[in-house]
């Protein structure tokens, strides 16, 4: 038993960020809750996030930058994956000045595409900082690594997709399906199980889960071994746009339109020991996430320098695709990952007794206050 045991709240709610291009799935989707039970939880939600941005936790605060300069140069390790699109603002934030702004020198650490050996480089002190995915890490930090999460950075990345020429075109479809996945602890398969589940079927005992290599995804849809498939961009977008597939369903549905994906986590000791560092390195890549948003054409032409088999139009537009100026500190990123843990012992990923308050706030740490 840990310390965050004892069982906890249960919040779900419905809400809806985009459109996805299946009619009939959303129709499905949109009837399966009832109205009353949409606006409360969606209303505490956003109130949450107007709470935070009134108390200097928004990530647009160029007007409050200076409180976060540190008064002397600090040099800090990040610990990232070059070729995830989705933090692309975080590998070109050096060279636009976003970690001088905040008097940072930072040394990146490219741990390729294992985001478990980057958690593990944190909590282990070989890295200070790096960026990963929620539903990747909350299992692991459940079991104990002293790595504190200080901000959600952006949503989006995941998608479910399924032939064009298939019978999927819902959630509901996939009952007594096949699906392909990355690894069986892939965060898109803890996210969709997290929707199949609440369209009232079981992912553990009625999903035939299968794992393939990202590249090979389509090829296992295409060939009928699996009915729907489940990936990150960039694998997931261009399967998309290939025109062989629709999208079913993507992480920026329901609740989860509102919720951050991917998380900046830092070693315990320097949230503890080194809170004005901490709070300058959240600050910075915020600050780049913001300036992504905005400027996504020349993040591709830049990210591109560091990745490989991508182009800049191919990164513009899937960053156009996520929600890179939404961020979450202090409370409201507590509030979130309450969000994520709920829904993740519904499908027995976390454990039924742990609290999800307790454990929200424990490994979450406001830099800001």
């Amino acid at each position: 038993m840990t310390w965050f045991d004892a069982g906890g709240p249960s919040a779900t709610s419905l809400s809806r960020r985009r459109f996805i291009g299946v009619g009939a799935g959303l129709g499905t989707a949109a009837a399966c809750v009832p109205l009353a039970s949409l606006l409360a939880p969606r209303r505490a939600l956003a109130q949450s996030h107007e709470h935070a941005a009134q108390h200097g936790q928004a990530a647009d605060q160029s007007a409050d930058s200076a409180r976060w300069v540190l008064p002397q140069r600090r040099q800090v390790t990040l610990a990232t994956n070059a070729n995830a699109i989705c933090i692309a603002p975080v590998t070109i934030a050096q060279e636009k000045g976003f970690f001088d702004r905040y008097n940072l020198d930072v040394e990146y650490v490219n741990f390729g595409n294992s985001t478990d050996v980057l958690l593990e480089a944190i909590a282990s002190g070989k890295a200070d900082a790096g960026v990963g995915m929620a539903l990747r890490w909350l299992k692991a930090l459940e079991q104990g690594f002293d790595v504190k999460l200080t901000a959600g950075t952006h949503g989006g990345c995941l998608r479910l997709l399924a032939a064009t020429d298939g019978e999927v075109r819902a959630l509901e479809d996939l009952r007594g399906k096949t699906v392909a996945v990355t690894d069986m602890a892939d965060p898109g398969k803890n996210f969709f199980s997290i929707m199949l589940n609440r369209h009232g079927i079981d992912p553990n005992r009625e999903i035939d889960w299968r794992v393939y290599p990202a590249d090979l995804l389509g090829l296992a849809a295409r060939k009928g071994e699996v009915q729907a498939v489940v990936g990150s961009d960039p694998w997931a977008y261009r399967l998309l746009d290939s025109g062989d597939f629709v999208e079913i369903s993507n992480n920026l549905v329901e609740d989860y339109a509102n919720l951050s994906c991917c998380v900046l986590g830092m070693t315990g000791t320097l949230v503890r020991n080194d809170t004005p560092t901490a709070a300058a390195l959240t600050r910075a890549i915020l600050d780049a996430h913001v300036w992504a948003a905005e400027h996504r054409q020349e993040v591709g032409e830049l990210f591109i320098k560091h990745a490989v088999n991508v182009t800049a139009e191919e990164t513009a537009a899937i960053l156009g695709d996520h929600t890179h100026a939404h961020s979450a500190t202090g409370q409201a990123l507590a509030d979130e990952i309450v969000y994520y843990a709920d829904d993740l012992k519904k499908i027995s990923v976390l454990r039924p007794s742990t609290d999800s308050r307790r454990f929200a706030d424990g490994i979450t740490f406001d830099v800001f206050a």
